[in-house]
């Protein structure tokens, strides 16, 4: 009993001191519903997701020659004029060798490149044995798993490293600190990379029966030296704690922590930030914390990552999972680091997991974007990298200042805007295989692709919030063989109004349960569509080419409308809170495309009205 009563009172005197301490902590109200998978959260105005890699089994030409279908813990950085993101990938599931590392490139973001493998599969030695593992490596490869990809040097050099670990059968962690080692190697200039050295090997293991060589061994005393200076740098050191040996001194915290992050307040403390939250703060550029990590207050964070940068405009901003699942992925800002106020929504979207394999959690999860001194985009925006069910990769770009309200109705024709500004308040979720962007044909449209059978394109326009909101587009399907959904929204997602472009030339509203005909389209020409929606009333009215289709009611009933939404696809409610945890199984013809669906849309406008 006072054994009891002596660790509660040690645990009331940690938290009194983290209280009375700086520390990060959530001050808002709003929360997130795991019952949606965008959490009903208000949207950060023109966010832009786009997939940069899309796991294919059947058909590998279409995911860069790549036939693996676990692809996940995607890294960033940007330099010489290039963003660099890093991935690691197994054929299957987490932890189940091979593994590999893998590299893309964009100059802007969202154009990228074929993957390249960097760090290859290689071979744990025959007869090798783990402690406190009953099995004998016969023909086992190494997996992959690492929490830092990039490193600039001081003189500008880019390092890209990973690590190579052992899991020897069910149930056995790459990272428990009796692996292989970390690996380094250097991106040049040219985009030709250096020989792989050994930066860290592991003491259980025997380097002699591998052909890697110790960095130290290479001529070229540049790169010996970046690596030296990386090795010096506590912040760097602590992302390696998880892998490292347990009793590595160049880790500062020997805690089992995990994934960190970090970033300088303005009077350079430096804010440490772990998965579940954890959180501490310290003085001396990462050597000393100033208390053992504990969740930070407020904050709604699993075993998932959590990353924190300061941004462009002198605030902070942390992107995670606020919740217990991994989903939605959302930011919050903060004026001075520490006290975070917001949570608003950076991509509420779950695409079907088509291929199972072990510890495969849905949603978009493990983000990352680019550490301090990894480089800096042009523009004023925040990037970060995700993964989705730990199969595709994606990358956010976040406008900054972070907003979730705009002051002005939009009246858009995209022909007139200029080139790359088209799209600034808009928010995309846009698939490798069913994208949103402009594109010309004689004009510039906002154009809906969709040969996707599993995912959707999706642009969203945030507007004034408004009780009475009239709503113009000219839409034009191109084809009768897709389906395009509108939807008139409240701030938290919900949608009273919904129209659908069907492949049968037929422009319907949901009422209630039923479908109800609205008029006849044909594809190939374009249409303008007027909806006159009166939150009060409930009732909507639609006009088509100037002429007046009636009145529908809603299906929802909301207090008012802060977005317009244009998806190829219906409403996703799968998974939920309640789906079993791992999906075992693949989907039937995975890898398969669908005729593709076209649509554009040439001009956007909202404007007030006094009512139906």
């Amino acid at each position: 009993m006072k054994r009891i009563s002596k660790l509660l009172l040690l645990t009331s005197l940690a938290v009194r001191t983290v209280c009375a301490q700086d520390t990060v902590r959530y001050t808002g109200g709003t929360l997130s519903n795991v019952d949606y998978h965008h959490g009903q959260l208000p949207v950060a105005v023109g966010v832009h997701n786009t997939q940069v890699l899309r796991a294919n089994r059947e058909h590998p030409e279409r995911a860069g020659g790549f036939d693996w279908t676990y692809n996940h813990a995607p890294m960033l950085a940007y330099w010489n004029g290039t963003f660099y993101l890093q991935y690691l990938s197994n054929p299957v599931g987490e932890h189940v060798g091979p593994g590999r590392t893998l590299l893309l490139t964009s100059k802007d973001g969202y154009n990228w490149s074929k993957p390249g493998v960097i760090f290859p599969v290689i071979k744990v030695p025959d007869g090798w044995k783990k402690e406190g593992r009953p099995e004998i490596a016969k023909d086992l490869p190494a997996v992959m798993h690492q929490r830092m990809g990039f490193y600039v040097s001081k003189k500008k050099r880019l390092l890209t490293l990973a690590y190579y670990g052992i899991v020897m059968g069910p149930k056995d962690d790459p990272n428990d600190g009796r692996g292989i080692g970390r690996v380094v190697r250097e991106i040049r200039a040219d985009g030709s990379y250096g020989p792989i050295y050994f930066i860290r090997p592991n003491k259980t293991f025997d380097v002699r029966k591998t052909d890697l060589p110790l960095y130290s061994a290479s001529s070229d005393k540049g790169f010996v030296e970046a690596c030296q200076e990386l090795m010096a740098n506590p912040l760097m050191m602590q992302q390696w704690v998880e892998e490292a040996d347990r009793d590595d001194p160049l880790i500062p915290l020997k805690k089992e922590l995990k994934a960190f992050s970090f970033y300088h307040l303005a009077d350079r403390r430096v804010v440490g930030l772990w998965k579940n939250a954890l959180t501490s703060v310290s003085t001396d550029e990462g050597k000393t914390w100033q208390y053992s990590p504990l969740r930070a207050p407020g904050f709604v964070n699993s075993n998932a990552k959590i990353w924190g940068q300061r941004t462009s405009d002198g605030r902070y901003a942390t992107v995670y999972n606020p919740s217990e699942f991994r989903w939605p992925l959302a930011i919050s800002t903060s004026d001075n680091g520490l006290n975070y106020n917001d949570l608003l929504l950076v991509n509420g979207e779950i695409t079907t997991m088509r291929y199972g394999g072990a510890y495969k959690s849905y949603g978009p999860q493990y983000v990352r974007g680019i550490q301090e001194g990894d480089g800096t985009p042009p523009g004023s925006n925040l990037w970060v990298a995700y993964s989705v069910n730990k199969e595709d990769i994606w990358v956010a770009e976040i406008p900054v200042p972070v907003t979730e309200t705009v002051t002005s109705h939009p009246d858009e024709t995209f022909d007139r805007l200029p080139d790359g500004k088209e799209l600034t308040y808009w928010n995309l979720y846009s698939p490798l295989e069913a994208t949103a962007r402009i594109e010309k044909k004689n004009i510039k449209s906002l154009v809906l692709r969709d040969k996707d059978p599993f995912d959707y394109a999706k642009a969203e326009r945030v507007v004034p919030e408004s009780r009475r909101l009239a709503v113009e587009f000219a839409v034009m399907a191109e084809h009768y063989n897709g389906r395009l959904q509108i939807e008139a929204l409240d701030a938290k997602g919900t949608a009273a109004v919904r129209l659908t472009l069907g492949p049968d030339s037929v422009l319907s509203a949901k009422t209630g349960y039923r479908e109800s005909r609205i008029a006849g389209y044909k594809a190939g020409e374009e249409h303008v569509i007027r909806l006159e929606l009166d939150a009060g009333k409930r009732m909507c009215r639609v006009r088509v080419d100037g002429r007046d289709a009636g009145l529908k009611i809603f299906f929802a009933p909301v207090a008012s409308f802060r977005r317009i939404s244009f998806r190829t696809g219906p409403v996703r409610r799968f998974p939920d809170a309640d789906t079993p945890t791992d999906q075992s199984f693949d989907l039937p013809d995975a890898g398969r495309s669908d005729a593709e669906a076209v649509f554009r849309i040439s001009r956007f406008k909202t404007e007030p009205i006094n009512g139906l």
